[in-house]
């Protein structure tokens, strides 16, 4: 049971600090969020405040509130560019320095796509390019080097099979770094000798998949299946329900999303000829990265069509329906996402907020860890 974790909610990012100004973090756009539409809810504010994850105190209490309700894993998205890092002082400065940080397994996943000024993003406008996803094979080398030495051994680090799991988000940026599938291939067995030589067992690599691109500059690979079988991946997963179902409504109805992910994992569960990860999707709602000067409407990321209903209520039911298939699947491993921890501008968040409280993580405490839930109750009465 993990949690994707999306980390641009801090002061002092190099990078940041450069293209926004001192001090910039994702939380402005949530704070100059406005409702865009009939019915539309925003600013959607965080209960705890516009808190800064790099600090090891506020990481130990989302770690604390992450382990309570049930997340066993944190998979951060994880950025490295030809240059270096980026946006990596939450993991670094924050969780793991956190004292309690035992407590929960972290993971990565390299959203290795093309990062774009798009923070907010003026609709029309020139789509300016910060930094190429694509990389050399020399940083791909070096990359993995960082990943063993610094990561992969750690003894919280994730793993299946004791191999650590590490993902990737777009299959095509991997592709453009080595030129071909062979060249690709060689260069993920050599990660993987890597991490033998290093005391592990392996690595358990996987693919995130997508039927349709969501960010500006994503591309889908011609036939992805085939590709997952040549680059040896050992499982495949989803990081959104809208990378696999469409949003025809400004605001498309919870459980219509819900369903035809649903449908998309039955296929899923047989396309890629290795296990399949599912996902459940909190919510999704792009409008603060879209500047609040501009019309509003399905124009294209950030300005595009909303998920709407998702109460607390509806997500536990996804995530019942997940529990079921997965619990009558003959073989493991069973292992599901969620999507996301905090991914405040994209409207898919457990945090919580202002209006819900916790009631996301309750819902998936109530799920997974129901003994927890009867044991709250209990101590509560007796108060």
């Amino acid at each position: 049971m993990a949690s994707y974790y999306f980390g641009n909610y801090h002061p002092g990012d190099p990078r940041n600090e450069i293209s926004k100004g001192h001090g910039w973090s994702e939380w402005e756009l949530v704070k100059a969020a406005k409702p865009r539409f009939p019915g539309h809810h925003q600013p959607n504010l965080p209960l705890w405040g516009f808190t800064d994850e790099s600090d090891p105190t506020v990481m130990a209490k989302k770690i604390a509130a992450a382990a309570d309700h049930g997340i066993d894993a944190f998979i951060f998205d994880w950025y490295y560019y030809d240059d270096g890092p980026f946006l990596d002082r939450p993991i670094d400065n924050g969780f793991l320095r956190a004292k309690n940080n035992r407590r929960l397994k972290f993971a990565f996943m390299w959203a290795n796509h093309d990062w774009l000024d798009i923070h907010p993003y003026r609709k029309g406008a020139p789509q300016k390019l910060l930094y190429p996803g694509r990389v050399s094979p020399a940083t791909f080398e070096r990359v993995g080097d960082h990943l063993i030495k610094d990561y992969f051994r750690r003894p919280n680090y994730w793993k299946i099979d004791g191999k650590p799991y590490f993902s990737f988000y777009e299959l095509t940026k991997l592709l453009e770094n080595f030129g071909s599938i062979e060249a690709t291939r060689a260069a993920l067995d050599r990660l993987r000798a890597k991490a033998v030589a290093a005391g592990l067992p392996g690595l358990h690599l996987n693919a995130v998949v997508w039927g349709q691109p969501i960010l500006p500059g994503e591309g889908k690979p011609a036939d992805t299946a085939k590709l997952i079988k040549d680059l040896g991946f050992d499982s495949v997963t989803s990081y959104v329900w809208i990378h696999h179902v469409s949003l025809p409504e400004q605001q498309t109805d919870y459980d219509v999303v819900r369903d035809g992910y649903m449908k998309y994992w039955e296929t899923a569960e047989h396309e890629f000829g290795v296990p399949y990860f599912p996902n459940v999707t909190m919510g999704w709602d792009s409008s603060p990265r879209a500047d609040q000067r501009d019309e509003f409407g399905n124009f294209g990321y950030p300005f595009m069509n909303t998920i709407g209903g998702n109460t607390p209520e509806r997500f536990r039911t996804a995530l019942e329906m997940t529990k079921t298939r997965l619990l009558a699947q003959k073989y493991g491993p069973r292992v599901l996402n969620i999507n996301c921890w905090n991914e405040w501008t994209e409207g898919s968040y457990l945090e919580p907020d202002t209006v819900h409280g916790m009631k996301y993580l309750e819902a998936i405490r109530s799920v997974f860890r129901p003994g927890r839930v009867r044991k709250a109750a209990l101590a509560h009465f007796e108060k």
